[in-house]
């Protein structure tokens, strides 16, 4: 069962890159994209999509609360997503380009589907398994290893998006309500 979440206002705007040139600021535009989606439907602001030997076999952000589902991640419903279209789970040649660092799910995942490459625009020490907080992809028994570009592609963007939008529930979470005898915040804080 999905639940819809409230329009969130975004202050990004879109992007509108050429399709004379499909490179990877190109297909991390549409990624950004799609994390824009993920603010208006009041989810983490994580986009992705996934490029197939020139063409976009898949694209998503993350629905995690909309769908109540702890797996729907950008990364994973966009590797469904070009699993099917390619009709393989083998993505050979696929390259992922998401906004932020990958979990280590969907590292994991992407390791798993023999993805060729993973473009990430910002870096996540936290939780991200490509390099942040630890590589999955160093992993020396792993049959498999990414080409990896870490940062760089849109960088600065992403993390002005992500960084805007957690300031904002966190503003939003410290409101106080007024209505509360104790005038605590709603989040009783």
């Amino acid at each position: 069962m999905t639940k819809a979440g409230p329009s969130i206002p975004c202050p990004f705007e879109k992007r509108y890159p050429s399709e004379l040139q499909r490179d990877d600021t190109y297909y991390m535009s549409l990624a950004f994209n799609g994390a824009i989606d993920g603010w208006r439907a009041d989810e983490v602001p994580i986009g992705c999509v996934i490029e197939h030997h020139g063409e976009i076999v898949a694209a998503s952000h993350n629905t995690v609360e909309g769908a109540q589902d702890p797996t729907a991640h950008a990364e994973m419903l966009a590797l469904t997503q070009a699993a099917a279209a390619l009709g393989d789970w083998r993505l050979d040649g696929a390259t992922v380009y998401v906004t932020k660092e990958p979990c280590p799910m969907c590292s994991g995942a992407m390791l798993m589907s023999r993805v060729k490459r993973v473009c990430f625009a910002v870096t996540d020490p936290k939780m991200g398994c490509l390099g942040g907080a630890t590589n999955l992809n160093d992993l020396p028994k792993v049959n498999h290893h990414l080409e990896l570009t870490q940062g760089g592609v849109l960088e600065a963007e992403c993390r002005a998006l992500l960084q805007a939008f957690f300031q904002m529930k966190r503003r939003d979470s410290r409101i106080v309500d007024l209505d509360s005898p104790d005038g605590q915040s709603a989040q009783g804080g």
